[in-house]
């Protein structure tokens, strides 16, 4: 299970998606988050689907690798879609037992509410899984720039965001191997009810949080060692540079985007 959360990996390669300016692509996923929430018709998820598939088949990832990024929130999917079931109202009932109430008007958006979290999960997924954590770090940078006006510390606060972000599968590395170290000595995380599986994560939980704290001290020790002072005077091995790719990007993000709208007023 662990293995199959793809948020915060990179998956190295050369496609036509990985050589696009980070910068573009994270206004085109803050522009691609907006048109999950726009959407309102099967068509629109349609056209969302079909962007979707046409980035992964130009990023060279295969749809079943990025799907898989779904599987660890499964559970959370399924209950929004039963919570929405049972808890939307509208004026054509499938189905009517004691305080039980189905209708289509529910079942319609509850579909709807699970699909827009498998299309966030899946396009932030292909942003990490076709970005560096280094270019994250200068596209944020660059994106947030004009804030230094403000003396808001934009450099600290993107290096602290990708930190994070690149050190989420070091994490679930880390967790797997003291679940199995766990499991080794006796610990059973996999029967039991639920109050049963909680108590047996606190075992987990310590070792894992210690670990955590001792890396982020190795990493604060290395970065004094090698005299970072955040963003004062830094220089960039890679000029970042927008290109025709990024141009064409651009252009079938907007027309998606109008696509979708177009569907929300017919």
């Amino acid at each position: 299970m662990l293995k199959d959360i793809t948020l915060g990996q990179f998956y190295p390669g050369d496609s036509l998606v990985h050589r696009l300016d980070p910068r573009v692509k994270l206004v085109l996923m803050v522009v691609y988050i907006a048109m999950v929430f726009l959407v309102e018709g099967f068509l629109g998820y349609l056209f969302l689907a079909a962007f979707l598939a046409v980035s992964a088949f130009l990023s060279r990832i295969r749809i079943k690798f990025l799907l898989r990024s779904i599987r660890p929130v499964l559970f959370i999917v399924v209950f929004t879609f039963v919570l929405n079931i049972l808890f939307t109202r509208g004026d054509h009932p499938i189905l009517e037992w004691g305080v039980l109430h189905i209708t289509w008007e529910g079942v319609r958006f509850a579909v709807f509410m699970s699909l827009r979290l498998v299309f966030l999960l899946a396009g932030t997924s292909l942003l990490t899984l076709t970005t560096s954590p280094i270019a994250l770090t200068d596209a944020l940078e660059r994106l947030l720039k004009p804030l230094n006006a403000l003396h808001f510390p934009v450099h600290e606060m993107a290096m602290m965001m990708t930190i994070a972000l690149r050190f989420i599968p070091t994490l679930l590395e880390e967790t797997d191997k003291i679940m199995k170290a766990q499991t080794a000595r006796g610990a059973d995380f996999d029967t039991g009810n639920l109050l049963q599986r909680a108590k047996a994560m606190v075992p987990l939980l310590v070792p894992l949080f210690v670990g955590a704290f001792r890396r982020a001290d190795e990493l604060a020790m290395a970065m004094e060692a090698r005299c970072y002072h955040g963003g004062r005077h830094r220089t960039r091995m890679k000029v970042l540079r927008v290109s025709r790719a990024d141009g064409w990007a651009c252009g079938a993000t907007a027309a998606t985007l109008l696509l979708i709208l177009l569907e929300r007023l017919l």
